[in-house]
C-alpha cells in the first residue's frame, strides 16, 4: 500500500476547492466539474437510469462532458439513446428551473454529448485513436478554470486513457504532471483494462475505484410509484434488467449537499467512503477477465478503494437519497414553486449567508463544544427537525462519543480528557416535514489537539 504524502494531500485539497473565508474555520463549497464516460445504450439499461437521475441533479454539478464509449464488450455507441434522454430533459427544463435556476440548458448538454472510443479497452488506445471524447477531456483539463476535472467512469476507461496517452506522448514531463494533477477519476467497478494502465502509468493520479456500489438503489415498485409515472423524464427511466442505477454513486459523490467532501475521500457521503491509502491491484468486474482483458499485466498499480464498511457507506443515506430523487422528479412536472417541496437550509447562528461548507473546529481534551443551528430554515415554511450525531466510521478518536441535546438545534459535545490527537466528524441533519421529507446536512470536523 502507498500512503499519500503531505505534499500530495495539500495539492489534492488546494486543487479541489476554492477558499473563501465566511465564518471562522469555514470552507466554501462550489459546484464540481464533471465529465461522464458511459456505455449507455449497451446491454444493461442501468446507465440510462443513472443518466435520468444525473440530469435531475445537474443543478448541483457542472456537466462538461457526456461521452459515449463501451465497456468490457463491444456494443454500439449510445449517442442516440443519450440524446433521447436530453430531449426528455428539454421538455422538463421549464419546470426544473422554477425550482432551481442552476439547471443547465438542453443545448449546453447536447454540446458536450460526444462519442468516445468505439473499441474495447487498451486495444483502442494509442496513435490514431483520438476521438471527440478524448479531445474533450484534454480541452477541459487544459482550460483556465482552476477547479479539478472529475471523470465518472460508468463504463470503460479507455477514452480517458486515450486523452492521457496523447498528453504523455506530446508534452514535457512537467506539463504531463500538471495535466494529471488536475484530473480526478471515480471508476465504478472497473469495467475494462484501461483503468489499470492509467493507475500504473500515472501513479500520482487521484483514482478512486468503487467496488461496492449496490444496496442503496430503489426497488422496482418504488421506481414505478415515484419516477416512471411522472412526465417526460420519468418516462425515459427504463425498467431494471439487472441492478438499478449501478453508476449513480459516482455523481452522487460530487453533489454539494453539505455532507460530501470530494477532496477528502475518507470523509464519506452519498457516493461512498474510501480509504486514505492507495491499494495494490484493485481488480475490476469479473467480466473484464472473462472478456480477455488483462489488468494483471499492469501490476503493480494502486488506487483508492472502499473503506471497511463497503456498500453500507452509501446505503446508510438511502432514505435521504431516494426522497431527494422523488422530489426532483416532481419538480420536473411542477410549474409552480409553491406546489413542491424543497430542501431545508442548515445555518449556524453566526452565518449571514447560506453555505454548505464544512466547519472545522479545533478543540482540546476536556472541552465542551456548543453549537447553534438556530439560523436554519425551510424555504417552504415547513417544520424542521434537527439531529446532530457522531459519524463514527469517519471518526478516529478510539471511543464512542455522545451528543447532548441533539434534537434541539443547540446541541453540544463534550470531549473526554482521554481523547487527544483525534478527528471527530459530526453530521447535522435538518429534515423538513414536507412530502417527500427532504434532508440537508452540515459537517463539523473537530480536530482535537
Amino acid at each position: 500500500m502507498i500512503k499519500r504524502n503531505s505534499l500530495f494531500r495539500l495539492l489534492f485539497i488546494l486543487l479541489s476547492s476554492s477558499f473563501m473565508l465566511a465564518a471562522p474555520s469555514c470552507l466554501f463549497a462550489e459546484k464540481h466539474r464533471l465529465i461522464v464516460t458511459t456505455d449507455i445504450g449497451g446491454t444493461d439499461p442501468d446507465d440510462e437510469q443513472s443518466m435520468v437521475h444525473l440530469l435531475l441533479m445537474s443543478d448541483d454539478v457542472d456537466i462538461e462532458g457526456l461521452i459515449c464509449n463501451v465497456a468490457f464488450v463491444k456494443t454500439p455507441l449510445g449517442l442516440p439513446v443519450l440524446n433521447k434522454i436530453i430531449d426528455a430533459y428539454e421538455k422538463a427544463y421549464p419546470n426544473l428551473i422554477v425550482h432551481d435556476k442552476g439547471y443547465p440548458s438542453a443545448a449546453s448538454l447536447r454540446s458536450v454529448a460526444v462519442a468516445g472510443q468505439a473499441g474495447v479497452g487498451m486495444a483502442d488506445v494509442g496513435e490514431g485513436h483520438d476521438t471527440p471524447g478524448s479531445e474533450l477531456i484534454i480541452r477541459a483539463v487544459d482550460s483556465k478554470d482552476p477547479r479539478p476535472v472529475w471523470v465518472n467512469a460508468w463504463g470503460g476507461m479507455n477514452t480517458v486513457a486515450q486523452a492521457l496517452w496523447k498528453v504523455k506522448h506530446t508534452r514535457s514531463a512537467a506539463d504531463v504532471a500538471k495535466f494529471v494533477s488536475k484530473l480526478r477519476i471515480y471508476d465504478v467497478l472497473g469495467q475494462c483494462d484501461a483503468g489499470a494502465w492509467i493507475a500504473r502509468t500515472f501513479p500520482d493520479i487521484v483514482y478512486l475505484r468503487n467496488t461496492a456500489v449496490y444496496g442503496w438503489a430503489p426497488s422496482d415498485s418504488w421506481v414505478d410509484d415515484n419516477v416512471q409515472k411522472y412526465g417526460p423524464l420519468g418516462a425515459a427511466y427504463p425498467d431494471r434488467m439487472w441492478a438499478t442505477e449501478g453508476d449513480s454513486p459516482a455523481f452522487m459523490y460530487l453533489v454539494d449537499n453539505g455532507l460530501n467532501v470530494p477532496s477528502e475521500p475518507e470523509y464519506g457521503g452519498w457516493g461512498g467512503r474510501f480509504g486514505t491509502e492507495k491499494v495494490a491491484g484493485v481488480r475490476g468486474m469479473d467480466w473484464v477477465e472473462k472478456n480477455n482483458l488483462d489488468e494483471k499485466q499492469y501490476d503493480p498499480y494502486y488506487m483508492f478503494t472502499n473503506s471497511g464498511e463497503g456498500s453500507e457507506a452509501i446505503a446508510r443515506w438511502k432514505t435521504a437519497i431516494l426522497n431527494d430523487f422523488a422530489a426532483r422528479v416532481k419538480w420536473s412536472v411542477c410549474a409552480d414553486y409553491n406546489d413542491a417541496n424543497h430542501h431545508p437550509v442548515v445555518r449556524f447562528s453566526d452565518e449571514k449567508t447560506d453555505t454548505k461548507a464544512v466547519r472545522y473546529v479545533d478543540a482540546k481534551p476536556g472541552d465542551r463544544l456548543q453549537f447553534d443551528f438556530s439560523g436554519s430554515y425551510d424555504p417552504d415554511g415547513n417544520e424542521i427537525s434537527y439531529g446532530l450525531y457522531v459519524y463514527d466510521d469517519a471518526t478516529d478518536c478510539g471511543q464512542r462519543l455522545e451528543v447532548s441535546d441533539a434534537a434541539t438545534g443547540r446541541p453540544s459535545l463534550s470531549i473526554p480528557e482521554s481523547v487527544s490527537k483525534a478527528t471527530i466528524h459530526l453530521i447535522q441533519e435538518v429534515t423538513d416535514n414536507g412530502s417527500p421529507a427532504l434532508t440537508s446536512y452540515r459537517r463539523i470536523v473537530v480536530r482535537v489537539k
